[in-house]
């Protein structure tokens, strides 16, 4: 069974992967697979608010202390904290538990290297080795020993440093859904230290209400909170504060993309933008492209995935990249996604600029998508089946550089994607069914 998704381990909590005796020789597992000759093996663990995250520590501890382990847990931060502090605390390895945007009753793991950054495939694929392996035992019956010692304000200080106050926006009024997660005890104390008036909604954790309507993945709250309330803009976290999407101050959504072409015009501006390029995924929207080309600046596509986005950043050695869902990763702050550092690097392009959040966002023209599922038989090279080729060519002409066309399988379900983005939405929609057709024709 295979345990690492793009995002570590997730499920159900409670039931496997996610039960107790799996929990702990996955952290058994860990301490086994480590690459590093440190004595004691130090972990750092950090969680968001849900209820579980409480007895999944503790077995996590259980199975890291059975191989002589050292455990600290920092109590419920963000994400992105972990990856910072265990980078910057001599630790050898980070772990979250969290399930960032999923309902309560979902939770998983998440492991950061001793460079605060998401385990490379290899380390994954032998965690889980180790996790099969019925040759070994667990020890079990045995309490993990941990301590806990509260790093917030250590991370604190790091955000600090983007924006250390507001001067221009001393005084402005957001905003901020904090999901009912982690940033709930951090995100508005933080900003209202910095000056700004902040309005903060989702704050009230009780384990069971993360991201119930709320937070990024629920934004009519916050859109209405803004414009009845003349907000300047609003921002959202996710359940575990490593993604943020934005509300301009009429209410709508600014969402990853924009956020991109925001910080990589700053950072161009700035001579801050190595390679003059940008990393987004697969499924950033062509206007994003465009838009980048126009400042010459390049858009470099990876798999869908923050750990994609990283990977692709470190090997071109560039500056900035993310996904329209929120997760942005700013190299020179942290190489793993940071709601509150993003929308803090947003705060202070406005600082600086004057500009309102609704002006800089125009700047993207997002183009009409389509996307349409066929079922198939069995996946196949589409380059093999003529009629399905030349569908495709006929599309690409017609595009001519206006446009995108991704066709990919599902990688969970017998499925073919086909999306389009292009100037007309009823055209792209005619053109995704043709190829459709064809594909329903020749591989249904």
């Amino acid at each position: 069974m295979r345990l690492f998704g793009t995002d570590g381990i997730r499920g159900r909590a409670g039931l496997a992967p996610l039960d107790p005796k799996t929990v702990a020789r996955v952290g058994a597992s860990l301490a086994r697979a480590r690459e590093t000759s440190t004595q004691p093996f130090r972990v750092l663990i950090g969680r968001d608010t849900r209820e579980s995250g409480v007895w999944i520590e503790q077995a996590l501890a259980t199975g890291l202390t059975s191989e002589g382990a050292e455990v600290v847990s920092t109590g419920v931060v963000p994400t992105p904290a972990v990856a910072y502090l265990t980078a910057t605390g001599g630790f050898d390895a980070g772990v979250v538990i969290s399930a960032s945007h999923n309902p309560f009753e979902d939770n998983g793991i998440k492991v950061f290297s001793p460079s605060g950054e998401k385990l490379i495939e290899r380390i994954e694929k032998r965690i889980e080795s180790l996790v099969h392996d019925d040759t070994w035992a667990a020890p079990q019956g045995h309490p993990g020993v941990f301590t806990h010692h509260d790093l917030s304000s250590t991370y604190e200080a790091h955000l600090r440093v983007l924006l250390p106050e507001a001067t221009r926006l001393r005084g402005t009024r957001l905003v901020v859904d904090c999901a009912h997660g982690a940033t709930a005890g951090l995100a508005p104390a933080l900003l209202r230290s910095l000056g700004f008036e902040v309005d903060a909604i989702g704050v009230s954790p009780n384990g069971r209400n993360i991201n119930d309507h709320c937070g990024s993945t629920y934004l009519q709250p916050l859109q209405r909170r803004v414009v009845e309330t003349g907000a300047a803009l609003g921002i959202a976290f996710d359940g575990d504060g490593d993604r943020t999407l934005l509300v301009d101050e009429r209410g709508q959504v600014v969402d990853g993309d924009a956020l991109l072409l925001i910080l990589a015009d700053d950072l161009h501006r700035h001579g801050r933008l190595p390679g003059q390029a940008v990393v987004a995924t697969i499924m950033s929207n062509v206007g994003l492209e465009l838009a980048l080309r126009a400042r010459g600046i390049r858009l470099e596509r990876c798999a869908v995935g923050d750990k994609y986005v990283m990977e692709t950043m470190r090997q071109q050695g560039l500056a900035l990249g993310g996904e329209q869902s929120g997760h942005v990763i700013v190299a020179a702050h942290l190489m793993t996604g940071d709601g509150l550092g993003t929308a803090l690097q947003v705060l202070r392009v406005l600082e600086t600029t004057g500009a309102s959040l609704s002006s800089l966002a125009a700047a993207l023209v997002a183009y009409p998508q389509t996307l349409v599922n066929v079922r198939v038989r069995e996946r196949v090279d589409l380059k093999t089946v003529p009629a399905v080729a030349a569908a495709l060519s006929r599309v690409e002409a017609r595009l001519e550089g206006r446009g995108r066309l991704l066709v990919r399988y599902s990688g969970t379900e017998p499925l073919l994607r086909i999306m389009l983005e292009g100037q007309q939405q009823d055209e792209i929609a005619a053109w995704a069914e043709e190829i459709a057709a064809e594909v329903r024709t020749h591989l249904s």
